[in-house]
């Protein structure tokens, strides 16, 4: 009886053990695809537009309207990793940096409105909703205020752009050591855009075939991050709540790092913050203990967009290293400033505290707030920019 046991736990440890590396080795293909999707938008950008992708990108000649729609992108895809990956596609392809940058902040604001969605969950007791709602709209209110101060001063100054361009020429190489032609990813995705190109859509004109692959790519990197997004949590969610539990509250420093952490893990920093706000709903962790953890979440994120980066080539792959950069840049500026300053840090939390007392008093409010932040304001955000001639 014992042998029969043992032979039954070893093929069952044995038929586990299989299908965790057969999963892991989808993760490894879904990444391949993820890279195949980037370099396909850049190169039907670059050849539905020739040497006019600026003149495509009037619409969003302000920073106004690149913030909005980041924002609303994200907000509808409800993926940040997935808005981001397509705008460093788009670079690539000859969108200007400086219309992209305004694109990926918007991208941290719209990425929120899943948390908040999260906590409506709790809805029916009074205190556990206020704890969850405080804990999904300090996410919203910290990126809100990274806008307000950091997209003037990237206005006036250039610190982003600059620092992402020096960051990404140091990764492509200068002078006689450069590594620019150095590129092991080229040559695995090239028979899959060779394939597209050349194959699926022979025949068409130029304008079409890049039309099409642009949707193409847009489509693969919807549905792959999708797929991984999903397999990620499967994979890592149980080992990620053990994290949770064992980090968060063992102060800042540490819930910043286990932040950043279970997001590169898991691929979605939808998927840690909103782990996060049932936890904080149900008292195991405080507004001041989940605030750490929510920034770290913003900083994982942008992992995702330096991994789609290593997929372009040619002459655009700086400047798309130099968006992927200026995101990380972005997020990490805002931890240090936002939350190094005692004035600044206490901003978010006194707003989500307050509109999460007014919130369970009035549930409107909550439909109001994620309707009014994520698409009315943006909307009127674009009308007065228009009115204004910016």
């Amino acid at each position: 009886m014992s042998v029969t046991t043992d032979v039954s736990i070893e093929s069952e440890t044995s038929h586990f053990s299989k299908k965790l590396v057969g999963q892991w080795i989808v993760v490894l293909g879904l990444i391949y695809l993820l890279l195949v999707a980037v370099s396909t938008i850049s190169g039907g950008f670059k050849s539905a537009t020739g040497d006019n992708a600026r003149q495509l990108f009037e619409f969003a000649r302000n920073p106004v309207t690149g913030l909005v729609i980041g924002t609303i992108a994200t907000a509808l895809i409800q993926s940040s990793s997935t808005v981001t990956s397509i705008i460093v596609g788009l670079v690539a392809g000859g969108l200007p940096v400086g219309l992209a940058i305004p694109m990926v902040m918007g991208a941290n604001i719209g990425t929120t409105i899943t948390n908040t969605i999260v906590s409506l969950g709790h809805v029916r007791e009074r205190e556990e909703f206020k704890r969850a709602y405080a804990a999904a709209t300090i996410h919203d209110f910290f990126n809100l205020l990274c806008v307000v101060l950091l997209l003037p001063l990237e206005l006036m100054t250039g610190f982003l752009s600059r620092s992402g361009y020096a960051l990404a020429s140091m990764m492509s190489g200068s002078g006689s050591l450069s590594i620019k032609e150095f590129n092991v990813v080229k040559p695995i995705i090239q028979p899959a855009l060779y394939f597209f190109q050349d194959i699926v859509l022979a025949g068409m004109p130029k304008v079409a075939t890049g039309v099409f692959m642009i949707l193409i790519g847009v489509i693969m990197i919807f549905v792959v991050i999708t797929l991984l997004g999903k397999l990620l949590k499967s994979l890592m969610v149980g080992k990620a709540k053990e994290i949770l539990h064992k980090s968060v509250g063992r102060g800042p420093f540490s819930g910043l790092l286990s932040g950043i952490l279970l997001t590169v893990l898991v691929q979605s920093s939808s998927t840690t913050t909103s782990l996060i706000v049932p936890l904080a709903g149900n008292g195991v962790f405080s507004l001041r203990q989940v605030y750490p953890f929510t920034l770290g979440a913003n900083i994982g994120t942008c992992i995702t967009a330096l991994l789609a980066a290593t997929a372009i080539t040619g002459g655009n792959a700086v400047l798309a290293l130099q968006i992927a950069f200026v995101h990380l840049l972005y997020n990490m500026t805002g931890v240090i400033i936002i939350y190094g300053i005692p004035f600044l840090r206490n901003l978010p939390l006194y707003a989500a505290e307050h509109l999460a007392e007014s919130t369970v008093k009035n549930k409107l409010y909550a439909l109001a707030y994620i309707f009014g932040v994520f698409f009315l304001i943006p909307g009127v955000l674009i009308a007065l920019s228009n009115w204004l001639g910016l």
